[in-house]
């Protein structure tokens, strides 16, 4: 989604009301409310903003765009929208952990990809990826356009599908489909870390299968697929409130 850094350590959030599955005696999860309390989740959603804001933000948001056209992108298009040099732009790519490149050297994948991943995120009639479920829930946000995502539960290899647009998601299968998510430590830069972030980032078909991988991550958290999509329009507002949007070149 959007910048994360290398060596980034994560850490449990502080107690927001999205509290851990709970348990039965007999082992059944118990019934939970379907939505986070609104000051919970902006709550949250300013923790993880703080914890993925960088110094590039500008650029990695610009370079997520170039990526939804499903073409590779060049250091000429990103010196161009950004008003750059090819030097400069060169420079912050250089500094970008796991980013993606083709054999001539231009950017096939930051967060928004043309590498397939277990998250299938289709636009324009074309089919890209993201690098985890919760970019899957906020790039149609981000580049105000609806798409369709299709992804499979990491325990039981259910599909998990939905529709997603600018105002909201509709179509989820199954219904009672979750994500996962880790927090990531506020003050690092645009970076991305996969394994401790991205990777980290699942869609489950319930939240019986979603406590299995939990077990396993207790500093891990599990939503919706409504209240991930609520977050990740809160963190994208918080991340660049301030930020000027550049004119189409």
């Amino acid at each position: 989604m959007v910048s994360r850094v290398h060596n980034r350590r994560i850490v449990p959030v502080t107690n927001v009301g999205l509290r851990r599955l709970d348990i039965s005696p007999s082992g059944t999860p118990l019934r939970r409310k379907k939505w986070m309390h609104p000051t919970s989740l902006k709550l949250l959603a300013r923790q993880l903003a703080d914890g993925l804001r960088g110094e590039h933000d500008a650029f990695c948001r610009e370079l997520v765009r170039l990526l939804a056209s499903g073409h590779p992108v060049t250091r000429a298009q990103l010196a161009t929208v950004l008003q750059m040099t090819v030097e400069q732009v060169a420079e912050v790519l250089a500094y970008l952990s796991d980013l993606e490149v083709d054999h001539r050297g231009n950017v096939i994948g930051w967060g928004l990809t043309l590498v397939p991943t277990p998250h299938r995120f289709q636009v324009h009639g074309k089919s890209l990826y993201t690098w985890c479920a919760l970019d899957a829930l906020t790039y149609p946000v981000l580049l105000h356009l609806p798409a369709r995502v299709e992804s499979f539960c990491p325990i039981n290899g259910t599909e998990v599908s939905l529709s997603v647009t600018p105002t909201g998601i509709c179509d989820l299968t199954p219904p009672g489909a979750v994500v996962s998510l880790v927090i990531p430590v506020q003050g690092q830069s645009c970076t991305c870390d996969r394994g401790s972030f991205c990777a980290q980032g699942h869609f489950f078909s319930s939240r019986r299968d979603a406590a299995v991988w939990q077990g396993a991550r207790p500093d891990g958290r599990i939503l919706s697929v409504e209240d991930a999509y609520r977050l990740g329009k809160l963190v994208i507002r918080y991340r660049y409130e301030g930020m000027t949007e550049l004119e189409p070149t």
